[in-house]
């Protein structure tokens, strides 16, 4: 222990207990825990990150599928699914709140090369651009023109704006907030113009007549919507990376991840802070700490939380609205070229227009958010856990167009709807969900400090979140892809 450790007392000795050297984590320093924040609304973002990288085809396909062929009798898994993932991310959050490092570094305090494994899952996940090939349709259904290449400009775009922003978290969150907005203007748009009074009145039936129409639409495609609503996969761990770089509690002492090409990238320490729980400084910690968390979960329930519910809401109602009980509908991207016409009937020719271009903004914002996790995870552990002395921001560069890189490789030789890689990506994301839910329990009880740790109804919560995601996983697997190879 450091000189800097034992001037802080026996406090400072017994919150280092738990944590011990593994391959290139050091022990953590001992820190005061940062004020609690006086003003809210500036530091809101991070659950507003979650929500519109979250805000894609699940919202745009997914549900109002299931709405236009069931009803409204499905729309009560979304909040199911969405509340779950909020008791599992404000783990995620407890831990970097605490520490100042990220859920995954946490893992890795366990086992070394944990982050690798959540890496390499996030990256297999992604690799196909079905987010940006997604926006691309729906821009080739306003301008014409090819999806594929159109595609390939966005990855492009995508790349150049992750890149040259000096600070990646600011241009993340901005881009993300304008279309946050953007979907809430169509929303309200279509509460008034397009929602009809039909559908105003079965609203009801979301309660008095919710059931799982596993008959009809098959039980993985049902309990994958409910389970991946909102987010899903790797983007809730990278929650703890989005919340450190805005400065939540322990993360004030981090820098944050810039640009190597216009920012001022500085050094980054490989391991976090932690803070005494004992003595007078332990009491104004915990005092803080309080103060920390309480605005951590305020800020999650009303952004991601909320904007995810009311988004799939409205969305199921519009397509209950326009496309209920048509026959032959597709489930997928094309699904909204149908529901955009039918728009362009009921309302106007505006109004189908604006839905298309509201989407494709959607599905760019969703494609943005996810290169950006995907390479930010994976910029973390490598400097984390393998490369000391390396700058993550150049880490970083280099991830993103790579991942840039190898989307316009796949788009170029052909591969325009994979089923394959479709599902490989929903089997890899809950199977990453049930582990690091079993690993929260983990690192939230043994390397916190007691008045910190999980319990009580979170704790069994995530018990909970372990059973439903490991069952969706074994029966996505086991259903979809004898299927798959049954098709050759």
């Amino acid at each position: 222990m450091s000189t800097r450790d034992d001037a802080a007392g026996d406090g400072a000795t017994s919150v280092l207990t738990p944590f011990r050297r593994t391959g290139h984590l050091a022990v953590p320093e001992v820190r005061e825990m940062p004020k609690p924040p006086a003003r809210w609304l500036p530091l809101i973002g991070p659950g507003i990150i979650a929500a519109g990288v979250g805000l894609s085809s699940g919202e745009f396909v997914l549900f109002p599928f299931i709405a236009s062929q069931v009803g409204l009798v499905f729309v009560w898994a979304a909040l199911v699914g969405v509340v779950t993932q909020y008791f599992v991310t404000m783990e995620i959050e407890r831990y970097a709140l605490a520490t100042g490092e990220t859920a995954v570094t946490g893992f890795s305090r366990f086992w070394p090369h944990w982050g690798l494994v959540f890496a390499i899952l996030t990256y297999g996940a992604n690799l196909w651009p079905g987010w940006a090939t997604s926006s691309a349709t729906l821009i080739s259904f306003l301008t014409g023109g090819t999806p594929r290449y159109i595609a390939i400009g966005l990855l492009i775009a995508i790349g150049l704006i992750l890149t040259l922003a000096p600070v990646v978290y600011v241009a993340l969150e901005k881009i993300q907030m304008v279309k946050v907005a953007a979907v809430m203007l169509l929303l309200v748009v279509g509460a008034f113009a397009a929602i009809t009074a039909t559908a105003w009145q079965a609203v009801p039936t979301i309660v008095t007549e919710a059931r799982f129409p596993a008959a009809e639409l098959g039980f993985a495609t049902l309990f994958g919507a409910m389970i991946f609503a909102g987010a899903g996969g790797g983007q809730n761990l990278v929650q703890s990376n989005w919340i450190r770089d805005k400065g939540f509690g322990m993360g004030t002492y981090v820098p944050r991840l810039q640009s190597p090409v216009t920012g001022e990238p500085e050094a980054v320490p490989s391991t976090g802070y932690v803070f005494t729980t004992e003595g007078p400084q332990g009491e104004e910690n915990l005092r803080r700490w309080k103060g920390w968390w309480r605005f951590a979960n305020v800020e999650q329930l009303s952004t991601f939380v909320a904007i995810t519910v009311v988004s799939i809401f409205f969305t199921s109602l519009l397509a209950y609205s326009t496309v209920f009980g048509l026959e032959d509908l597709p489930n997928d991207i094309q699904f909204v070229r149908v529901e955009g016409e039918q728009l362009a009937e009921a309302v106007g020719d505006w109004f189908g227009v604006f839905f298309w271009i509201i989407g494709a903004f959607s599905l760019f914002g969703a494609a943005l958010g996810i290169t950006d996790y995907t390479s930010r995870m994976a910029a973390d552990v490598l400097k984390t856990s393998y490369t000391k002395d390396a700058d993550e921001s150049k880490i970083y560069f280099w991830l993103t167009w790579g991942l840039v890189v190898i989307g316009c490789v796949v788009l170029l030789v052909g591969f325009d709807q994979p089923i394959a890689l479709v599902v490989v990506s929903a089997t890899v994301g809950g199977l990453m969900m049930t582990i690091y839910s079993a690993l929260l329990i983990a690192t939230n009880r043994k390397l916190l400090p007691a008045p910190l740790r999980v319990k009580g109804v979170r704790l069994a919560l995530l018990v909970v979140a372990i059973l439903v995601y490991g069952t969706a996983t074994v029966l996505t697997m086991s259903q979809q892809l004898p299927k798959l190879f049954g098709q050759g």
